[in-house]
């Protein structure tokens, strides 16, 4: 399960934990092609993934939270009570308002969903690992609400089901004003799958242009 580094890269420790046998596995796999990355352990329950980060002492817990015997909300509380030199990074499903804030007020240090590519988790595990935070873009516009007090706006995946998850968050940055170089770079993708992206946006709002894709996303 690990992975070479070289001599000038820090080895980021991790701690898989997700209840799906193949899902673990898949985790796994894309973690340990990482160059700067070793899995020191696999848990199946949130119980499992608290005794390894207090036995290896992880660099990241990358945590599911609906998970048999102690959830992951549960196991992050602990972990970041007990292993505090250890971020936990969830990765999960659900991007519901319950699970985002119980993860959050747990302790998390990153939220991320299961669609996220390969590139955007290996950016996380290390962003997390550095000290900083990372969270999928319908969990930072949740983040907003909270901290302002204004009534949560629905996802933009909710008011336009007609969009993939992966277009929602082009649209959502597309409203912020980012261009498609700058909604590149903030989902690890290239400038051809944004224009793509955008495209398909277009077609499936019927709008001609970005700026009636604005004026329809913002609120």
């Amino acid at each position: 399960m690990t992975a070479a580094a070289s001599s000038a890269e820090p080895v980021i420790r991790v701690v898989v934990a997700d209840d799906q046998a193949i899902i673990r596995d898949g985790l796994v796999t894309v973690l340990s092609l990482l160059p700067d990355v070793e899995v020191v352990g696999e848990a199946a329950d949130g119980a499992q993934a608290v005794d390894l980060a207090l036995r290896e002492h992880p660099d990241v817990v990358l945590m599911d939270l609906r998970m048999p015997v102690l959830d992951g909300v549960g196991a992050t509380e602990r972990i970041v009570r007990e292993a505090p030199g250890t971020a936990v990074l969830v990765l999960t499903t659900y991007a519901d308002d319950e699970s985002i804030l119980g993860a959050l007020r747990a302790g998390a240090r990153g939220y991320l969903t299961k669609d996220a590519g390969r590139a955007e988790l290996a950016a996380a595990v290390r962003a997390v690992a550095r000290g900083q935070s990372t969270f999928a873009p319908e969990v930072g516009a949740l983040l907003v609400s909270s901290l302002t007090g204004a009534a949560p706006v629905p996802p933009l995946a909710e008011r336009f089901p007609q969009l993939t998850r992966r277009e929602a968050d082009v649209l959502a940055l597309v409203a912020d004003g980012l261009s498609n170089g700058e909604i590149a770079a903030r989902l690890f993708v290239s400038v051809a799958t944004v224009k793509t992206h955008i495209n398909a946006i277009f077609a499936k709002l019927d709008v001609r242009d970005r700026a009636q894709a604005i004026a329809l996303a913002r609120p």
